[in-house]
């Protein structure tokens, strides 16, 4: 709810501010030479673009004061771009959302899912990348759709949307573990038959435990019948995710978006995703529902989600 601040409330606020910017110029790491274009961009500190991450490995990590990772990767490109210094500032996902809300920083990346209510709350880029409804099996096991699921052991971890898919899906067991790690001992081990993780997180697994003997597949998602009969099995299928900025920074926004629809024109975005052993394909092309979610809402009536091969 919008509420009338008094006048002596906006000056204090304007005071502070004010002293906030002077501090922020004086420092021993503020930017040289700083362009105007770049200034204008609005950033916390001109020049610098403050960001919440946590660690989410191989979304995102910080080494060495540095985001690294797909997301920290695409970040890092656009920044570039943009004449910007990026300035990680470590949390937890709760904090990386409440960071952008409250504007303690300019932005936040790491597979932040688009939603209607968080937008009401912030902005959100053009969809950096589409994250498909990703499944580690056993090598050798093959399940497509949901039907392919019934009475399955199914492991997730505690609190990620696929517990509520899975408690919909007739005669499964749910399994859910405080971390991924839980999710594939349990898997290696045969006592659970899918897990349902971030693709880029199992796609990692397969590389660093070749013992556990696991592939990733990409379950074919619910139809919209099946979604109608069935409200939870919506997050059976692909979400999109964004970069995520405070309700203010519009300009800063529209740059990014910008880039990120560039890079999905130029390949950037199709090698960074493959770097990471993701498929284009599979990450790079929106459902059909992501363009309807958004028009009205946070887009104009006549946008285009960013795909390759347009």
């Amino acid at each position: 709810m919008n509420r009338v601040r008094s006048l002596a409330a906006a000056l204090s606020s304007l005071l502070l501010v004010s002293t906030l910017a002077a501090c922020g110029s004086d420092g021993d790491d503020a930017p040289a030479n700083v362009s105007a274009k770049t200034a204008s961009l609005g950033t916390l500190e001109p020049g610098v673009i403050k960001v919440a991450v946590q660690p989410y490995a191989p979304y995102t990590s910080v080494k060495d004061d540095k985001i690294v990772g797909l997301d920290g990767d695409i970040l890092a490109y656009v920044a570039k771009k943009l004449d910007l210094r990026i300035k990680p500032q470590v949390t937890d996902f709760a904090g990386m959302l409440a960071g952008v809300q409250s504007r303690r920083v300019d932005i936040t990346i790491g597979g932040v899912a688009w939603s209607a209510d968080r937008q009401k709350q912030g902005l959100f880029t053009d969809p950096p990348y589409y994250s498909p409804p990703a499944m580690a099996v056993r090598s050798g096991k093959t399940y497509k759709t949901v039907d392919d699921l019934k009475g399955l052991q199914l492991g997730t971890v505690e609190g990620y949307v696929w517990v509520k898919s899975i408690q919909a899906v007739p005669g499964a067991k749910l399994h859910a573990y405080p971390d991924a790690n839980g999710v594939f001992d349990d898997l290696g081990a045969g006592r659970v038959d899918v897990g349902f993780l971030d693709p880029l997180i199992i796609i990692a697994a397969q590389k660093e435990r070749p013992d556990l003997k696991i592939s990733t597949e990409y379950l074919t998602p619910p139809t919209a019948a099946e979604v109608k009969a069935k409200p939870a099995y919506q997050y059976f299928q692909p979400y999109q995710t964004g970069f995520y900025l405070p309700r203010k920074a519009t300009k800063l926004e529209k740059a990014i978006s910008e880039q990120i629809d560039a890079m999905y024109k130029n390949g950037e975005m199709a090698k960074l995703v493959k770097k990471y052993g993701g498929d284009p394909e599979q990450f790079l092309k929106p459902a059909a529902d992501v363009a309807s979610a958004r028009r009205g809402v946070d887009r104009p009536q006549d946008w285009t989600p960013p795909s390759i091969g347009q």
